[in-house]
């Protein structure tokens, strides 16, 4: 095998990575595992932390709990990560909810061949797996749209649905924001009868009729979610724009899921319905206020935004069990040996489904403060540190993408080593094996660098869309990212 082909290899075992090995095994599961607690080599163990840092007392479907990576912190100006974790509780032997389902198909000039056809398979796999207590819209666009409105999966109703995505063919342009308005139209429809309503957009290229702006789209998409509807965004094939793709599901409160080619398409289908289908929290939004002498840093791997020193960060729709992240860095200022200095206090707000009821849940961090500086090195928390740096270096490997598909390998290749001195320092804290898979992904990001200037457009295309659909994984994003 020559270098090139090893190197090409490398890039399609990125895309397996984001395939095959992120689809869940057990569709019935909505969110991976948690990762194995990484063991501590070579320092002291962490002490508990101050007695603010418990999460306090809350009953509801989601739970929220955060470390810092630093509870201790010397006097003066302290960059500090905080670790938050975000559970939804599980609910054995619940049978999936009644879903008023808008599923919006791209049928343009570039979904021909093997696409269509997997496209029209997966709609009528997914069909086979409603009952007739869902309702089910179908959209499928070109340059204009058409439109079978929703109904009921009766019998009579899933012959007609059969017959209209049998009858999709690919045409036109991509008028990607007539077709999302056609199915919003269809949930709002029947909104009020259903506690889950759900928009799945499918599209494998760019939006060139209409509505074309990222932003437009993204408001549009934004402005579903305040009326209490959600979105997922399902790119195929290579040619699709994964940020505004990714943007779209983040905004809309759903899943963002990529495929290279059209075979996968009923496993995302049938994967979201499930997930939709044992939803139990909504409208999620995380806040925290930054006391006097902490500033913001950073928000890894989700938009913010920031009023004032308060920050809000919107979070995905919940299933049983989901499991989301998030890393903030943040930098401290300020207190004496001995003292305590708040760090955030911090809000989760959400429609809880089990209790009927808008609910919350609250969180205060705090570090204490000591002047002596092998204490604080000391006193790391190795699951906070993997945490954050596996955040860190997703962020990383976005920007290396987005290098590769530039054409700029050198900057592709500063942004990955980077990545291996961060892999190398939370190593010598939490042991090797805690980011293993870290480094293995690095290494094959690294091949896929070397080997872009002489690779098809097509494989390096993929292989950049891989690297971005990790590193939403590592930011942090659970079962919101396929």
């Amino acid at each position: 095998m020559n270098r090139t082909s090893a190197f090409l290899a490398a890039a399609l075992g990125l895309a397996l990575v984001a395939l095959v090995l992120y689809l869940p095994q057990n569709l019935a599961v909505a969110a991976p595992p948690p990762p194995p607690r990484p063991e501590v080599h070579g320092v002291m163990p962490t002490v508990n932390e101050p007695a603010k840092n418990a999460p306090l007392p809350h009953d509801g479907s989601l739970s929220l709990t955060g470390k810092l990576t630093h509870p201790y912190v010397l006097p003066g100006s302290n960059d500090v990560f905080l670790a938050l974790e975000v559970k939804a509780v599980d609910v054995p032997g619940a049978a999936r909810a009644p879903v008023n389902l808008a599923l919006v198909i791209d049928r343009s000039g570039s979904m021909s061949g093997e696409k269509i056809i997997r496209a029209r398979e997966a709609a009528l796999a997914l069909l086979e797996k409603l009952g007739p207590q869902d309702r089910l819209s179908v959209v499928h666009y070109g340059s204009d749209v058409s439109v079978l409105p929703g109904a009921f999966v009766t019998e009579g109703n899933r012959v007609r649905a059969e017959r209209f995505i049998r009858a999709i063919s690919e045409e036109g342009g991509t008028n990607m924001g007539d077709g999302l308005a056609a199915g919003r139209a269809q949930l709002v429809k029947a909104q009020s009868d259903f506690k889950v309503n759900r928009l799945v957009l499918l599209s494998d290229g760019q939006p060139t009729v209409g509505m074309t702006s990222p932003a437009a789209l993204t408001a549009l998409v934004r402005g579903y979610r305040s009326q209490g509807l959600s979105v997922t965004s399902l790119g195929v094939g290579v040619d699709f724009n994964e940020d505004l793709m990714t943007r779209l599901a983040e905004v809309g409160g759903g899943s963002y899921g990529f495929v290279a080619r059209g075979a996968q398409l009923a496993q995302l289908f049938e994967r979201d319905l499930q997930q939709a289908g044992t939803q139990v929290a909504r409208a999620v939004t995380l806040s925290f206020e930054l006391p006097p002498g902490v500033q913001l840093g950073e928000v890894l791997g989700r938009t913010a935004s920031v009023s004032g020193n308060r920050v809000t960060v919107a979070m995905p729709d919940f299933s049983a069990r989901q499991v989301e992240q998030l890393v903030v860095r943040v930098r401290a200022s300020g207190g004496v040996a001995g003292s305590t200095l708040p760090i955030a206090a911090m809000n989760l707000d959400y429609e809880d489904l089990l209790e009927a009821r808008r609910n919350s849940a609250a969180l205060a961090l705090s570090a204490m403060v000591t002047s002596e500086v092998a204490e604080v090195q000391q006193r790391r928390d190795p699951l906070a540190l993997v945490q954050a740096t596996r955040a860190r270096t997703a962020e990383n490997t976005r920007k290396a993408a987005d290098f590769i598909a530039a054409g700029d390998t050198g900057r592709a290749e500063k942004a990955l080593k980077d990545n291996e001195v961060l892999l190398d320092d939370v190593s010598a804290v939490a042991g090797a094996p805690a980011v293993a898979a870290e480094r293995k992904a690095n290494a094959e990001a690294f091949g896929l660098t070397n080997a872009a200037p002489s690779m098809p457009q097509e494989q390096r295309a993929l292989g950049t869309k891989a690297m971005k659909a990790q590193s939403l994984r590592g930011s942090g994003w659970g079962a919101s990212a396929y």
